[in-house]
């Protein structure tokens, strides 16, 4: 053999062609919306517009509000340091995500399967199915409690309820991509709204407000409480399985799969995205500052469940219907993040194991995987057990994040898998910088919950 064709042997073993018996990720959507070749800037942006949205509601889904007013309650507006880092972590892996399913024409979970043994694949699978079992349990506790204070739904009926959002999924993706994505930025719309006018009516201090965003306090990593609070806003923001989710769906666009069509939509997909997490941070830092305003420092320390919030929110603001915002808010926000983990379940499921099974069995068997244990502890411990299970829910999503980091980051990062669309090196030390910081905390906590 010659020394070209063994170089041509080993680029093959390396390169992400996808073997003939894998399908494209999310087959039945792949290359389905078409694109603009040519024309304004703005008309092209929008058909590209889309994903970013369907992952920016996994940044502000019912988990969120747990660790956000918990961390405003007790802890004022020291926090929102976290959340802006957070959202920074966040915007550069999505963006990494979104260039590997481009580039590649292959998710994250259909790479780990091409490059990695087979135990290792069992344990990164394993680890995202739990990590979307804890989101689900976040909106199914979320879902249920914005059930409960609109409609006076007991809880366990509510937990029960939310089964039925496969269905919703399915009429969705039966009508088209499109009319998915329209849904869930219409629920976003909403969730926006909402807190826009009880950030109005709060008046928070701006410069306070500016220096706790971008100037830390050593405190967050002194005080084991406030540790424990940064961490499940870390884990509650960045999402493990988004990391899969967008790395398959910006391939719906149907852009040329040549390098310079790739390159293009790489801009553009990382431009969605970008827009997208802005409002995610706006909606997040939000939560925490209404619970810093209304909360912290009036003796409401304490207050940590969002019923309790929603009973205190209207009298402490002085707004009549602060309260009825902040459930509508908090309902749409556990309808949205239905439509993420399904589709980010059957992209798991698909890609680690190359198993297809019915949307709605795999909506049903992840939302029963939640409702049990919301089910149990509410009849146990009432709603402050499940107040208590949703901050640990964002917890365990922050454990699982290496699992999805260090793979992401390793791929994007290597020419021989990459080519041209390999990130700068610049970019990388960054990126490998995130994610020794998100290495670093889970450490930390592993470390404080084991010495007690």
């Amino acid at each position: 053999m010659s020394d070209a064709e063994v170089a041509a042997v080993s680029r093959s073993a390396w390169r992400f062609d996808r073997p003939s018996d894998e399908q494209p990720s999310l087959r039945e959507v792949n290359a389905t919306i078409a694109v603009p070749r040519t024309g304004m800037w703005l008309r092209r942006l929008f058909a590209f517009m889309g994903p970013g949205y369907m992952v920016s509601v996994g940044y502000m889904d019912p988990g969120n509000w747990a660790t956000d007013l918990a961390g405003g309650a007790q802890f004022g507006y020291t926090l929102l340091f976290v959340i802006m880092l957070s959202n920074l972590m966040a915007i550069l892996l999505q963006a990494l995500a979104a260039r590997l399913g481009i580039a590649t024409g292959r998710d994250l979970a259909q790479a780990c399967r091409a490059y990695y043994p087979r135990p290792v694949n069992f344990l990164l699978w394993v680890a995202c199915e739990l990590a979307i079992i804890a989101c689900d349990l976040a909106e199914v506790i979320g879902t249920a409690i914005a059930l409960q204070l609109l409609f006076g739904i007991p809880l366990i009926g509510g937990a029960l309820i939310t089964a039925l959002d496969a269905f919703l999924v399915l009429l969705l993706m039966n009508r088209g991509f499109r009319y998915l994505e329209a849904f869930v930025v219409a629920l976003l719309i909403v969730i926006f709204g909402c807190f826009a006018v009880q950030i109005f009516v709060a008046a928070p201090p701006a410069g306070t407000i500016l220096h706790s965003m971008f100037v830390p306090s050593s405190e967050i990593v002194t005080n084991p409480a406030m540790l424990y609070i940064a961490i499940g806003i870390i884990g509650a923001t960045v999402m493990p399985h988004n990391l899969y989710l967008h790395s398959s769906i910006v391939q719906t666009r149907a852009y040329d799969r040549t390098d310079a069509g790739k390159r293009d939509a790489i801009k553009w997909a990382t431009t969605d995205s970008t827009i997208a997490l802005i409002l995610a941070l706006f909606v997040n830092a939000s939560i925490l500052i209404v619970a810093a305003v209304a909360f912290h420092g009036t003796g409401h320390q304490d207050v940590a469940e969002i019923g309790q919030a929603f009973e205190l929110l209207s009298p402490l603001l002085g707004l009549s219907i602060a309260s009825i915002l902040f459930a509508v808010a908090l309902l749409a926000s556990g309808l949205n993040s239905t439509v993420t983990a399904t589709l980010a379940g059957q992209i798991v499921m698909e890609g680690f194991l190359r198993l297809r099974i019915p949307q709605w069995a795999r909506r049903l068997l992840t939302r029963g995987a939640a409702i049990v244990p919301v089910v149990i502890v509410t009849a146990l411990y009432g709603e402050k057990g499940t107040a208590q299970l949703l901050v640990f829910s964002q917890v365990i999503l922050s454990m699982q994040l290496p699992f999805a980091v260090v793979p992401l980051v390793q791929f994007v990062s290597d020419k021989k898998k990459m080519g041209n669309f390999a990130i700068p090196r610049s970019v990388a030390a960054l990126a490998w910088v995130v994610a020794a910081i998100i290495l670093a905390l889970n450490f930390k906590l592993l470390y404080d919950t084991i010495a007690g």
